[in-house]
């Protein structure tokens, strides 16, 4: 599997979870040809999802895969998905300034209180109205060298 192989195979389960799976039970026969064209976008999209201008394709296919009126919400698990870290690195949490200890913790794949050590140690920057900031997230993750 490739660097991007996880990146893929969560995208591939997402369309086929939303997309594809619907599409079988309402047509009434395999949609093969389908799954073949998502393969090859999924390749398409990790590479987009990694490369320069990937806050672009996150947004992109944040606003495809989880359309709704109300405000991107995943679950706190969701963030250390390859999905959810590439999305990390590359926007942040879409339309947050700040998160709780707990979601910084899942974020990072600490616990809770290896947030509030690394708050206190300065390595993490406390948000005015509570929690910690999402840009002293991705920093960290950064500085840390992780790739999504």
């Amino acid at each position: 599997m490739t660097e991007t192989g996880p990146l893929v195979q969560q995208l591939l389960s997402i369309m086929g979870s939303r997309l594809l799976d619907p599409l079988e039970i309402l047509l009434g026969d395999p949609v093969s040809d389908l799954r073949e064209r998502c393969e090859r976008a999924a390749e398409s999209w990790a590479a987009r999802l990694l490369g320069p201008e990937g806050n672009y394709a996150v947004a992109s296919i944040i606003g495809a895969l989880y359309p709704g009126d109300d405000a991107f919400d995943p679950p706190a698990d969701w963030w250390r998905t390859p999905l959810g870290q590439v999305v990390l690195v590359q926007m942040g949490y879409p339309g947050r300034e700040a998160v709780s200890y707990a979601l910084a913790g899942a974020m990072l794949g600490v616990t809770r209180q290896g947030v509030h050590d690394l708050v206190t140690r300065n390595k993490l920057a406390r948000h005015p109205d509570g929690g910690v900031t999402v840009t002293s997230i991705r920093e960290r993750i950064q500085l840390r060298g992780q790739r999504p």
